[in-house]
């Protein structure tokens, strides 16, 4: 067997979602802040998995719930 076990499904999955305009100007506004920091103009459909992933992964009631289920 193979040290490396079979790599996971990594098709990506198309999610449309509706904000609101307040959200939607902090959204612009970050990754403007984002442009910025780094010198790289990146849309915000490209900055929201990011975001998705890093509050997801830094939610420890999340993390734990997951984990028992």
């Amino acid at each position: 067997m193979l040290k490396l076990g079979k790599l996971p499904d990594r098709t990506p999955v198309k999610i449309t979602i509706t904000v609101m305009p307040d959200l939607s100007r902090g959204l612009a506004d970050y990754a403007d802040l984002y442009r910025e920091a780094y010198g790289e103009k990146v849309d915000v459909s490209e900055l929201i998995p990011f975001m998705l992933d890093a509050f997801l992964s830094s939610d420890r009631a999340f993390a734990k719930a997951r984990k028992e289920a």
